[in-house]
């Protein structure tokens, strides 16, 4: 089992923060056609936070996944 700390430095490097980026952009992209897309065709701008929120959650579940990887079973 690795350290809290030693899990947390591994999840935020470069090559683990680039794969939870490339999750967030395809999820996000896909999430935000299905929740915003009708809107968006329509001439109407985005709702911001939403689209935010749409791009972080993936990006933070992906993070999480990698720290829970890292980190082992306790």
């Amino acid at each position: 089992m690795i350290a809290r700390r030693e899990a947390l430095i591994r999840t935020f490097a470069a090559s683990s923060v680039r794969r939870s980026l490339v999750v967030a952009l395809l999820i996000g992209t896909a999430l935000n056609a299905i929740n915003q897309g009708p809107e968006i065709i329509s001439g109407h701008w985005p709702v911001w936070w939403k689209l935010i929120l749409t791009y972080f959650v993936p990006f933070a579940v992906a993070s999480y996944g990698s720290y829970a990887a890292f980190r082992g079973s306790d």
